[in-house]
């Protein structure tokens, strides 16, 4: 059972990058799926997430309009969309998935964003 995700890298102010998220050995049938990010420094951030319940995704103000979560359960993969990028998204980005009846976590092994000014 893990999370596996991709897509991090170096880009610029303004840029756009699209994180991925594979789950194997489980589906995301029943759970809860989001981003969060952990800068030097900083306290960790919930960025996105979106449950299988009701499928409304959530945005902090920080990201609101600029990020967009998505998800294929048939896939198994869930996605972060990141647009108009700004150096303060610099962070390890961790995909989380939350089951909904046993409320366990599972985490990926973090990708690093750095937006460069």
């Amino acid at each position: 059972v893990q999370l596996v995700e991709s897509g991090g890298g170096l880009v610029q102010t303004g840029g756009s990058l699209t994180l991925s998220c594979v789950a194997s050995g489980f589906s995301f049938d029943d759970y809860a799926v989001g981003w969060l990010r952990q800068a030097p420094g900083k306290d960790q951030e919930d960025v996105s997430c979106i449950s299988s319940a009701d499928n409304i995704p959530y945005y902090p103000d920080s990201v609101k309009g600029r990020f967009t979560i998505s998800r294929d359960n048939a896939k198994n993969t869930i996605y972060l969309q990141m647009d108009s990028l700004k150096p303060e998204d610099t962070a390890v980005y961790y995909c989380n998935a939350r089951n909904l009846v046993s409320n366990q976590h599972t985490w990926g092994q973090g990708t690093q964003v750095t937006v460069s000014s």
